[in-house]
């Protein structure tokens, strides 16, 4: 269709975005900003162009994905890349709506004089709201050889399901989670002062103040997974206006209702409020569907679609033996953010009824960044329960954990479940304890859960730095 926006009008916002152009980097209130670790994850993808793929950038909504493309765009440019070949426009712009990708490239190419795209960086921010954005896309790569294109996306559900259904071979889809632990340090910079910068003999990081790295601990499981909360104090003060009326009502209300057509939107948010509060808990269908007043077939469609926006995590359920059941009956339902719930309902103290389960979630959410997260499941039988096991592609246990509030805990069912799968180790959480001893023949490895999630969180992302092979 043809551009409706007075050209000047289009330029002076592009040139407004790509200051770059003018001053050859981007502008202080991005540079100052500490990089997330994930960005020697996404970079590299950019910087290839030995593949002739786009790069898919999505996540929850205000989880930093434009802050690391500008971290990206800071260096291509420090790397010797012309600032002028690096263009951005984020698609939610109002004065870019309903104009094609490829008549806002035009537009940069005509005040650019250039005579082609070749060399190029083009960041389309925010593309959902392009309509059919992914058969542009895939146009645009089959066309422009030359020419390296990258997208981000907050409706992570939408370019997920579009990502696979028209990208297959031309796109790379780059998922970034919530931040870890790990990262939360890093980025109030109390890594260095809380963290002895090497592992101990049952490998794990340590400490020199538990009390301080547990309080922080805390407010990471209130305010941590999403960047802007993790460094504004007034926001922390009023999550709910801006987690949930910024984030979570959008998804819900807007994002998957526009997506997958959903009619009864105060069912969706009914169903997640739930799910809040009882993150970690053992759910049934039936269960939810009497709770609710809503069809199982309808609860099972509203889980997968919360599941699709990286909202919750669903964890199934294997017996004693390590054996799966042929009819999921009975599974947990995780927040993939711990923060979420702090959202809807007061912020969790030590001691507080709510801490179990938040620390639980807090776990589940460092196995989020991991491509082996399918393998966990949790235990339980008539007898007892293990919170955590990682099973092989055979189904075979692999390892198990236990997480607790606190220090003291009856090991008997823990022990039983390692013997009966041929386990020669348990992890158990604890408040401040970390331990290693033998228990009937098992080694019983102890850590406070505050420094398990900061150890995992950290091997996870080391770990995939080292191996760029890794799935994303």
């Amino acid at each position: 269709m043809p551009i409706q926006i007075p050209l000047e009008q289009l330029l002076d916002r592009i040139n407004i975005d790509n200051e770059w152009w003018h001053t050859g980097a981007i502008n202080p209130f991005y540079s100052r900003m500490k990089p997330r670790a994930y960005i020697e994850l996404f970079s590299p993808l950019v910087f290839d162009k030995s593949i002739k793929r786009a790069v898919v950038l999505m996540g929850q909504r205000r989880i930093g994905k434009s802050v690391m493309i500008y971290h990206t765009i800071q260096q291509l440019t420090t790397s010797g890349v012309n600032p002028k070949d690096i263009c951005y426009i984020s698609i939610d712009t109002p004065v870019y709506t309903k104009i094609h990708l490829e008549e806002l490239m035009q537009v940069v190419k005509k005040h650019q004089e250039r005579k082609d795209y070749n060399g190029m960086y083009f960041f389309f921010d925010e593309i959902q709201y392009l309509k059919d954005w992914e058969i542009h896309l895939k146009s645009l790569v089959d066309t422009f050889h030359d020419t390296k294109f990258i997208v981000s996306g907050s409706a992570a559900a939408a370019l997920k399901l579009k990502s696979k259904e028209s990208g297959a071979g031309r796109f790379s889809d780059f998922i970034l989670p919530p931040l870890t632990f790990y990262e939360f340090l890093d980025l109030k910079e109390l890594d260095n002062s809380l963290i002895i910068p090497h592992k101990n003999e049952i490998g794990y990081y340590q400490t020199n103040d538990i009390d301080k790295l547990n309080e922080i601990f805390i407010e990471y499981m209130n305010f941590g997974g999403y960047p802007e909360v993790t460094l504004n104090k007034s926001i922390q003060e009023d999550p709910e206006r801006y987690i949930q009326s910024d984030i979570i009502e959008k998804v819900l209300q807007r994002d998957l209702p526009s997506l997958y057509g959903i009619e009864n939107i105060q069912e969706l948010n009914s169903l997640f409020t739930s799910i809040a509060y009882g993150t970690g808990n053992e759910v049934s269908m039936e269960g939810l569907s009497q709770k609710s007043n809503v069809a199982k077939a309808t609860i099972a469609k509203y889980l997968d679609y919360l599941e699709a926006a990286f909202l919750i995590r669903r964890v199934y359920r294997i017996d004693e033996n390590a054996t799966k059941f042929k009819r999921a009956v009975n599974f947990k339902v995780y927040l993939t953010n711990p923060s979420l719930r702090t959202a809807f309902f007061s912020a969790v103290k030590e001691g507080d009824d709510a801490i179990g389960g938040m620390i639980e979630t807090a776990i589940y959410s460092q196995w989020e960044h991991s491509p082996s997260k399918g393998s966990l499941h949790y235990a339980r039988w008539d007898k007892g329960e293990v919170d955590m096991v990682s099973l092989s592609p055979l189904g075979q246990p692999i390892w198990a954990a236990e997480f607790k509030a606190g220090n003291d805990a009856t090991l008997t069912n823990y022990l039983s479940f390692c013997k009966k799968n041929n386990l020669h180790q348990l992890i158990l959480t604890t408040k401040d304890v970390m331990s290693g001893k033998e228990v009937d023949g098992i080694e019983v490895v102890s850590v406070p859960s505050s420094l398990y999630c900061y150890t995992v969180g950290r091997n996870l992302i080391d770990l995939r730095i080292k191996d760029k092979n890794a799935s994303f």
